[in-house]
């Protein structure tokens, strides 16, 4: 039965005045959320997903993960229009979400904005998903070299994410994956500031908590201007295991999430 082992960190940075990331990892489900800069509320609407992601997720183990993360989103979305029709302070708050749910035998790839999951193989690394920025229509249009990606100044224009108005489009993938693969997801406070080259060298570590704390380490080195956020997982087969999970960053006060009673699993 496949399942993740991994840790996870998630850092203030150098600059930011608090944590607008959101995490969870656990053996069947992982998640980063990062609430979207500039933004009100993003601790609240990254929190909120994470959440509801993590929470759908786990009470529906065995089921179909690609249907469970579908089901996970929307009421995710649904829980962020309620927070902004409830308190008008919480208006124009978005995030980011990331997610990877496996039923022991599957695994999918949920996702929506600028958070990244990578998969390293042999020690080759690939990003698997796609950034919804402004900077990627450029590459995808051919307005932009793949290689001038890196530090563009507009990196940080997202066009697609989870907020309180209308459903946007959530990328949903199957993902072939092996035992002995390397998964990481991970904030844009990651990614924009680390190079994939450096990311791949650092999940060479054996140990996962090692990988989470270096490439954090690697990003505060590099300025830290926004929160960081990597959570590494190795995939192993073996037995049936029992066990929550970890919470990381703003995931981890429970006043950050909108209703922590809407989780709804019977459908």
């Amino acid at each position: 039965m496949l399942r993740f082992s991994g840790a996870g960190v998630s850092d203030v940075g150098r600059i930011r005045p608090h944590n607008e990331d959101s995490a969870f990892h656990g053996p069947y489900v992982a998640v980063v959320a990062d609430g979207v800069g500039g933004a009100a509320a993003g601790e609240v609407a990254s929190a909120t997903a994470a959440y509801v992601v993590a929470a759908t997720a786990l009470a529906r183990f065995g089921d179909d993960p690609a249907a469970v993360l579908v089901d996970a989103v929307q009421d995710a979305h649904a829980s962020l229009r309620a927070g902004v029709a409830a308190d008008d302070e919480l208006a124009g708050m978005a995030t980011t979400l990331t997610a990877l749910v496996t039923d022991g035998s599957r695994v999918v790839l949920g996702h929506v904005g600028d958070s990244r999951a990578y998969l390293v193989r042999d020690g080759a690394i690939h990003q698997i998903s796609q950034d919804h920025t402004y900077v990627q229509h450029l590459v995808d249009s051919g307005q932009l070299d793949p290689a001038e990606r890196f530090g563009h100044p507009w990196s940080n224009v997202v066009l697609r994410s989870l907020d309180g108005g209308p459903d946007q489009a959530f990328d949903v993938t199957e993902l072939e994956v092996r035992p002995g693969d390397r998964l990481l997801l991970c904030s844009d406070g990651l990614s924009d500031l680390v190079r994939d080259e450096r990311i791949a060298e650092v999940l060479r570590l054996s140990d996962p908590h090692s990988a989470a704390a270096v490439l954090t380490q690697s990003a505060l080195l590099a300025g830290g201007k926004d929160n960081i956020t990597a959570v590494v997982l190795d995939v192993v087969d073996g037995p049936l295991v029992v066990g929550d999970g970890r919470l990381l960053g703003a995931l981890r006060d429970v006043q950050n999430i909108v209703d922590p009673g809407s989780v709804h699993v019977a459908r």
